[in-house]
C-alpha cells in the first residue's frame, strides 16, 4: 500500500513537471507573439508622430511664404506710393518761386529715392526666402508623401497581425490556464516570480549540454540523474530557475508532436 501511494505521489509531482515545462513552452509563445506585435504598434506610432511633425513643417513653411508674399506686395504697394510722391514733387518744384522751397521738395524726392530702393532691396531678399522655403518646402511634401504610404503599409500590416496574434494569442492562453490547473498554487507563485524577474520570461529550462539552459552554468551528473527522474522540483543553484529534463521530443511534443520526431533523428 505504501509503494502505491509513494508511486502515485512520484506521478502526480512528474505530471507537475511536465505542466509546467509545458507552460513555459505555451508563455514563450505567448511572450514572443506579444513581441511581435509590440513592435508594431511602436513603429506605427513612429510614423504618426514624424507625420504630424511633417503636417505641422509644411503647415508653418506655408504661412511663412504667405507672409513673406504679403511683405513683397506690401513692398511693392510703398514703391507705387513713392513713385507717385516723387511725381508730384517734381510737379511742385516747377511751380516753386525760391530755391529753398526747390530744395526741401529735392530731398523729398531724394528720401521717396531712398525708399524705392530700399523696398527693392528687402524684396529681393523675401523672394530669395521664398526661394529657399519653397525648397524645403517640396522636400517636405515629398517626404510627407512617402511616410504617408509606409504609415498605410504599417497600419495594414499592424491591424492583419492583431488579427492573426490574437486569435492564436487565445487559444494559447486557454491552453496556458488549463495547464495552469495541473500545478498547485505554490509553483504558479514561484514560476510567475521566476518569469518576472527573467529577462526571457524564462522560469522553466531544461538541461542542454550538462547545463542550465537560462543561465549556462554546469550541472553535476548526479544532480541531472535527480532532474530526469522528476521526483521533485530542482531549481538551478546559480540562477534559481526550475530544472526540467533536456529531452527535445518531450519539449516538442507538447505541441507539435510530428516535427519533434523529425528533430529527434537529425
Amino acid at each position: 500500500m505504501a509503494a502505491t501511494a509513494t508511486k502515485k505521489k512520484e506521478t502526480s509531482i512528474e505530471a507537475k513537471m511536465d505542466a509546467l515545462h509545458q507552460l513555459q513552452l505555451i508563455d514563450s509563445e505567448i511572450d514572443r507573439i506579444r513581441t511581435i506585435r509590440g513592435e508594431l504598434p511602436l513603429e506605427v506610432q513612429d510614423l504618426e508622430d514624424e507625420m504630424a511633425g511633417l503636417e505641422s513643417r509644411v503647415t508653418n513653411l506655408k504661412d511663412e511664404i504667405k507672409e513673406i508674399e504679403t511683405e513683397i506686395t506690401d513692398r511693392k504697394n510703398a514703391v507705387k506710393d513713392s513713385e507717385l510722391a516723387i511725381s508730384k514733387y517734381k510737379e511742385q518744384q516747377d511751380k516753386v518761386r525760391n530755391n529753398r522751397e526747390f530744395e526741401s521738395l529735392a530731398k523729398e524726392i531724394e528720401y521717396q529715392e531712398l525708399e524705392i530702393k530700399l523696398h527693392d532691396k528687402k524684396s529681393k531678399e523675401a523672394k530669395a526666402k521664398i526661394s529657399g522655403k519653397k525648397e524645403v518646402l517640396e522636400e517636405a511634401t515629398e517626404r510627407m508623401d512617402f511616410r504617408a504610404v509606409d504609415l498605410k503599409t504599417k497600419t495594414a500590416e499592424l491591424d492583419e497581425i492583431i488579427a492573426e496574434t490574437q486569435k492564436d494569442e487565445e487559444k494559447l492562453q486557454k491552453k496556458s490556464d488549463a495547464a495552469k490547473k495541473l500545478i498547485d498554487d505554490r509553483l504558479i507563485k514561484a514560476y510567475d516570480r521566476l518569469r518576472g524577474n527573467s529577462k526571457n520570461g524564462l522560469a522553466v529550462v531544461s538541461v542542454e549540454r550538462d547545463a542550465c539552459g537560462g543561465c549556462f552554468n554546469k550541472i553535476p551528473p548526479q544532480r541531472q540523474l535527480d532532474i530526469a527522474t522528476k521526483r521533485k522540483v530542482i531549481v538551478c543553484e546559480h540562477c534559481g530557475r526550475i530544472l526540467v529534463p533536456g529531452e527535445t521530443k518531450d519539449e516538442v511534443v507538447v505541441e507539435k508532436p510530428k516535427k519533434t520526431r523529425a528533430k529527434a533523428k537529425n
